[in-house]
């Protein structure tokens, strides 16, 4: 204490090298969140072109008024409840689990609907095709 008193030392700390230290990170933050968020995203959407069936496929369609229909192999498509759908894809798989299922959606189907088929795929491990009109 009479140290203190007898040479009129005083603590200070100085805020400018934190303050430096302080502005340098915001400015290096600043720059690199640039760097890591792109700022669009291009998709090459891929063309469609006719191909010869290796095998018969398994087919859900779903039409512009979202009626679902199924088939198998050179059967002629058959109306069923979406409800019906799991079952037909379960007891196509039993029969050849190397079968690929092929979904045909209209234009008009939103997606939602498309996902909901994808979804049951997914679920059971089942190929899934999602066809498309050739050019």
């Amino acid at each position: 204490m009479a140290l203190k008193q007898r040479f009129n030392i005083e603590p200070n700390f100085s805020m400018a090298s934190m303050t430096d230290v302080i502005f340098l990170l915001l400015i290096f933050f600043m720059i690199t969140s640039t760097i890591v968020v792109p700022n669009s995203i291009k998709v090459l959407l891929p063309k469609s072109q006719q191909q010869a069936q290796a095998k018969p496929l398994t087919r859900v369609t779903i039409d512009k008024n979202l009626n679902f229909y199924v088939a198998n192999g050179n059967e002629t498509e058959r109306q069923v409840p979406f409800e019906a759908i799991t079952p037909f894809l379960k007891s196509a798989y039993s029969a050849d689990p190397n079968i690929f299922v092929a979904l045909y959606a209209d234009e008009e189907v939103p997606y939602r609907e498309i996902v909901r088929v994808l979804d049951i795929a997914n679920q059971n491990k089942f190929k899934m095709v999602l066809m498309t009109r050739p050019n």
